[in-house]
């Protein structure tokens, strides 16, 4: 019997024989994620606006050195270049936005979407070529599992900022009160969000249970990897919704600091 060697087809970038709206995922990922790059990077450096009472920004959280009283070490780092305009958020985005940016769920989405590599399954690419993530600059993804070590200790420094959102100042030197305003459900809603997002991570899930062969006999492991087996399978719901979380608590705050609008206190 004669083989016949299949050689690969080569189409036209978006040629395809799809009759659905292939374009309408992709598109919709392009400028959600290009609103979002938007305004993270003006909210960054923007560095005002980002406190209100006790809520913080998590845009800003932790505050290692600012102008707030939420700072730790005071207003200015003295190890920062004096020619270059200082905002608190420049010493914290990396880190959330490394775990972000190497994630497996964005990696495809803004493969997709940013480099259409592929724009969509079975639709012709703009390139004849693929290397895949083994060569500089795309191997650098694999340093994914040491931001997922930095984001779980910022979900725990989020969850410390809620609990610091319900004391409030009473306008006695030293003393504050308990309340709790809508700023302040809204920042748990995103701190829950997030840690859906976190525990949802597929090298976390790796971490907890998959490097066994067989799991089931580590009764800890086993339910380790089954909750964030249920988180997983959510993985890209919590992707988005902790996106749009983080970005309307900022904005919800700023708002609040510019006096826009009234933060309600609700106890």
């Amino acid at each position: 019997m004669q083989v016949i060697p299949v050689q690969a087809v080569h189409r036209g970038f978006g040629t395809t024989s799809r009759r659905d709206n292939w374009w309408a995922a992709p598109l919709g990922v392009f400028f959600g994620l290009l609103v979002f790059l938007v305004y993270v990077n003006w909210a960054m450096f923007q560095g005002e606006h980002y406190t209100f009472g006790p809520y913080l920004s998590p845009f800003y959280s932790p505050e290692l050195w600012g102008s707030s009283p939420h700072a730790w070490f005071g207003e200015y780092p003295p190890f920062w270049p004096s020619f270059i305009p200082f905002s608190p958020a420049l010493l914290i985005l990396p880190f959330p936005a490394g775990f972000r940016f190497t994630c497996y769920y964005y990696r495809g989405a803004y493969y997709k979407s940013f480099w259409a590599d592929p724009v969509s399954c079975a639709v012709g690419e703009p390139r004849k070529s693929y290397r895949g993530e083994n060569s500089f600059p795309l191997i650098i993804q694999n340093i994914h599992r040491y931001f997922l070590y930095a984001a779980l200790v910022f979900i725990f420094l989020l969850a410390y900022d809620v609990w610091l959102a319900m004391w409030w100042d009473t306008g006695v030197a030293g003393e504050k009160e308990f309340g709790i305003g809508l700023g302040t459900l809204i920042m748990l809603a995103n701190v829950v969000l997030l840690a859906g997002y976190a525990l949802g991570c597929h090298s976390l899930r790796h971490i907890v249970g998959g490097r066994q062969d067989e799991v089931s006999k580590s009764p800890v492991a086993d339910a380790c990897y089954s909750c964030t087996s249920s988180f997983n399978g959510r993985h890209q719901l919590f992707a988005w919704a902790s996106l749009t979380s983080v970005m309307a608590t900022d904005i919800y705050i700023r708002l609040c600091s510019m006096g826009i609008i009234s933060d309600p206190r609700l106890l």
